[in-house]
């Protein structure tokens, strides 16, 4: 098995796995798929670690591949046509602590769910600053535009998301 900068596929997955799957799910918003994204990725990085030039780093070139797959998976008529299976958890809150940590996750659900609702180009530049915590070089050598760009671009993603978090407030509080 030919190995990219030493990295066999085992220690790809181990290595960088987590990150695979956390922006599968952010793009696709099901684990199932997000397992199958992630499947099919290191599938691809496997088949391609030959091509693999060294212009970026292992991380963003398998980020830079998950975001393609999850984008093809979103635009394919599989997708369109399927209605993903809800998890039904049930949850009882008996402590404050309970009531705090439920909230907490409804607003880490709602801040995603704000993020998902972006125009494409602001939910990549969020994703690769934020969720997988890249700087500002390695998002522009990821997405393919300047640093400038990704700096502009991050503002106005943060400017719309207040805004949809603000109207989502409100549409609450009526």
């Amino acid at each position: 098995m030919e190995a990219v900068l030493g990295y066999d596929l085992e220690t790809l997955m181990r290595t960088f796995g987590n990150d695979v799957l956390r922006t599968a799910y952010m793009y696709v918003k099901d684990i199932h798929t997000a397992e199958d994204i992630f499947q099919d990725v290191f599938l691809k990085a496997n088949n391609s670690l030959h091509t693999f030039q060294g212009n970026s780093s292992v991380k963003t070139w398998l980020i830079r591949i998950t975001i393609n797959t999850c984008k093809d998976y979103l635009k394919s008529a599989y997708h369109r046509h399927t209605v993903p299976m809800d998890e039904f958890v049930e949850d009882n809150i008996s402590t404050e602590d309970d009531f705090s940590k439920v909230e907490r996750q409804e607003t880490q659900q709602s801040v995603k769910e704000a993020v998902m609702a972006l125009p494409e180009h602001y939910k990549d530049v969020i994703m690769c600053v934020y969720f997988q915590e890249m700087t500002m070089d390695q998002a522009s050598q990821m997405l393919g535009i300047p640093v400038g760009t990704i700096k502009s671009r991050l503002t106005r993603a943060k400017e719309k998301l207040k805004e949809i978090l603000e109207r989502r407030l409100l549409y609450e509080n009526e």
